[in-house]
């Protein structure tokens, strides 16, 4: 059997990757959605599998790519789904780790080549953390190459037994041009910060599941901290999750200057209006946030966890996680410099412009993909 590589897409049998995408985060399905429409464009043929909630969100069929729904990881029909879809496979990539379960079984007595993206490290305690570290052993066991978005992921995957681990930094699609504060009319600024509710007061945006994890706790302790403040700060915090009624108890019973706003479709024109934006998690590998903050040339002050030093290097300021005052301090130092928040501007555009683009990403995949599936070819 032969395939073409990237630079003869009119050969007459191309490469065959399943990409296989479970619940989905918004980092692992854009970049599934981003790397899909790569591989296409180089003559690869690919299949998503993928929910159909997933597909139907990031578009996955305009990519070039076929879809097959598969069930999120609950559901039993799932494995069998899989592994008919992945019959004619020359290599399979699960991004994330109940995707890369659910295709090791899938693969179970086939020599398929299975690579798997860490995106993301899972949390639990007690006896669901054990479970876990068990998972990842079989995942990282099973994969021919594990790729981590960020270093200490590849730590992890080394740790739980990876024959090889690489890291593969995954690459945000260009932003779109509502993104680029630096480019905002003001008139368009001033609307955003009008139907939010900061037309003469600072505005503080985060974006993110609401989970405990993401540190929102610790930023209504820093909201507590700022109403001191004139003018008085807006913190909004878009997103949704289990959190929301236990951090809208607290914001009501407490009098904080916070919004919770929900899932939003307008994050770019958000993040483009903010005067600062914050990352207060527990841990994130290559965050989808930080980079369009960096991008959108908006001063961040992110917690010192996972991957965030990495991706943002000196271009935002860095807090330990857990430390309320010091996310308090910073964020209260940046609203009152307008010129330390322009340096960080500056100095975010130019880190942003070290990343690796969505060509180079794909470029990187695919190069894997032809070392792993090469000795097929002869």
């Amino acid at each position: 059997m032969s395939h073409v590589s990237s630079h003869s897409p009119q050969g007459q049998t191309s490469l065959h990757t399943v990409q296989v995408l479970g619940g989905g985060s918004a980092g692992s399905s854009a970049h599934v959605r981003s790397l899909a429409a790569g591989l296409a464009a180089r003559g690869v043929r690919v299949t998503v599998c993928a929910p159909a909630e997933a597909a139907k969100a990031y578009d996955l069929t305009g990519t070039g790519a076929r879809h097959v729904h598969v069930p999120r990881s609950s559901d039993p029909a799932s494995v069998a789904s899989l592994r008919l879809a992945c019959a004619d496979a020359d290599l399979v990539h699960a991004h994330g780790l109940h995707a890369a379960l659910r295709a090791a079984l899938a693969l179970t007595g086939r020599r398929i080549p299975l690579v798997v993206t860490w995106h993301a490290r899972a949390q639990a305690e007690g006896a669901r953390a054990r479970l876990l570290h068990l998972l990842e052993r079989r995942v990282a066991k099973a994969a021919a190459v594990v790729l981590g978005t960020s270093s200490d992921l590849v730590d992890r995957a080394r740790s739980r037994g990876a024959r090889d681990a690489r890291l593969a930094p995954v690459t945000l699609p260009a932003p779109r041009a509502a993104a680029g504060a630096g480019d905002e009319p003001d008139g368009s600024r001033h609307k955003a910060r009008a139907e939010i509710g900061a037309v003469d007061r600072p505005l503080i945006v985060t974006v993110g599941t609401l989970e405990r994890q993401r540190g929102y706790d610790l930023l209504l302790d820093a909201a507590r901290a700022w109403r001191h403040l004139d003018p008085l700060p807006l913190l909004v915090i878009a997103g949704e999750g289990p959190e929301r009624g236990a951090l809208q108890r607290r914001i009501e019973n407490e009098g904080l200057p916070v919004r919770l706003v929900g899932r939003r479709d307008d994050v770019p024109e958000m993040l483009a209006a903010a005067d600062v934006v914050v990352l207060p998690s527990s841990w994130e590998s290559r965050s989808v946030l930080a980079q369009e903050a960096l991008h959108a040339r908006v001063p961040l002050v992110a917690t010192a966890v996972g991957g965030i030093p990495e991706l943002v290097g000196d271009a935002a300021t860095l807090v330990r996680y857990g430390d309320a005052e010091a996310l308090a301090t910073a964020v209260a130092r940046l609203l009152a410099d307008p010129a330390l928040r322009e340096r960080f501007k500056d100095k975010g555009t130019a880190q942003a412009a070290t990343w690796p683009t969505e060509d180079e990403t794909v470029a990187q995949v695919l190069s894997v993909y032809d070392e792993l599936t090469q000795p097929l070819t002869m």
